[in-house]
């Protein structure tokens, strides 16, 4: 039942919106991770942006795509609770939970299932096109996951679609930009002597760098 209301609320409601409504420009789909285990990180802007990300994916990975978000504003009531848990099917992160145990419990048992996650290293949405600094979550679950993938993904337009405090959706034109792969054993030294400053900064580096792809100018 969970994923025929997920899959019809998706086909009817999401993909209508994003193809329709707002249009995408994907660059370089082919390094999208074709199956998991992976984590997918981008920049954060809007609402939409989960939604977006998760259509890029062919609808039978659909079931396999885990958004990471916050306990405490998705779990505050009932309603939002039920479609985040059965519909997005995210993985609450209780942030500053003394005693709750390890956080990141969650989205290791994903990736054991061979899950797919969808992160955002900012930690909340910020200002439309700007980015912010990165949080060391990601990096954490590198160490424990050193073959996994880390696919860095960088939105453009989202953030003046459907800005962060609004709901009025506006017709704008966005674009995607798909990075290459990070892995721990490639590109940086696994096991006790992991940076994880430095795994951190070296994805805000393929971050930027994908911004500077497009060429945009700056929002006004």
């Amino acid at each position: 039942m969970r994923a025929f209301v997920q899959h019809a609320f998706f086909w009817l409601v999401v993909r209508p919106i994003v193809t329709i409504v707002i249009g995408l420009n994907v660059r370089h789909r082919e390094r999208l991770p074709p199956d998991g285990p992976a984590i997918v990180v981008a920049n954060h802007n809007s609402h939409l942006d989960t939604l977006v990300l998760m259509t890029l994916f062919p609808p039978s990975r659909l079931s396999r795509l885990r958004p990471v978000a916050a306990a405490d504003y998705f779990l505050r009531s009932r309603a939002l609770a039920a479609f985040a848990l059965s519909v997005m099917h995210i993985i609450p992160i209780h942030r500053g939970g003394a005693g709750r145990g390890d956080p990141l419990a969650g989205a290791d048992c994903a990736l054991g299932n061979g899950d797919i996650l969808i992160l955002f290293p900012e930690g909340t949405r910020g200002e439309p096109e700007r980015l912010a600094a990165f949080k060391s979550g990601v990096a954490h679950l590198a160490k424990r996951h050193p073959t996994v993938p880390v696919v860095p993904i960088y939105l453009h337009g989202l953030g003046k679609a459907l800005p962060k405090g609004s709901s009025l959706l506006v017709p704008f034109f966005c674009d995607v930009f798909i990075g290459d792969a990070v892995r721990v054993g490639d590109d940086l030294q696994a096991g006790e002597h992991f940076d994880h400053k430095a795994f951190t900064a070296l994805l805000a580096d393929r971050m930027t760098a994908l911004e500077s792809e497009g060429g945009f100018a700056p929002w006004s």
